[in-house]
């Protein structure tokens, strides 16, 4: 049986992670509503799910895949710059990104789900 790589987090995220978890966006929880449950090809996702030092919006660790919301604080250049520099790091431990922008969850989720189901698809004919 293959072991599930052990992915390093600051345990003082936990409770942030909670709150995050409590307050969501409308896109977080719209997207929330079609990952749950192991309703994405069987995969079980988190949300505000502690890595390192940061939180990201849902992970699947059997995928190793990051899902991000940019919302309106991803277009300014500082927060930009320091997104660039959390994704590099958390993509350090073989974690792969899907993002996707606010406005596409809440328009057009049927993009948003067919995009995570292809990469998914993809992510299962390459062998471990």
């Amino acid at each position: 049986m293959e072991r599930r790589q052990i992915i390093p987090y600051n345990p003082k995220l936990k409770e942030i992670a909670r709150q995050l978890r409590n307050n969501s966006t409308l896109s977080e929880v719209l997207l929330w509503l079609e990952l749950k449950g192991k309703k994405m090809r069987g995969y079980d996702f988190h949300r505000q799910k502690p890595i390192d030092n940061y939180i990201v919006d849902f992970f699947c660790h059997e995928l190793m895949l990051v899902i991000e919301i940019d919302g309106i604080s991803h277009t300014w250049e500082e927060v930009a710059v320091n997104e660039e520099i959390r994704q590099r790091k958390i993509e350090s431990f073989g974690i792969q990104f899907l993002r996707f922008d606010d406005k596409e969850i809440k328009q057009n989720m049927s993009f948003v789900l067919n995009t995570i189901h292809d990469w998914i698809v993809e992510k299962e004919k390459i062998p471990s």
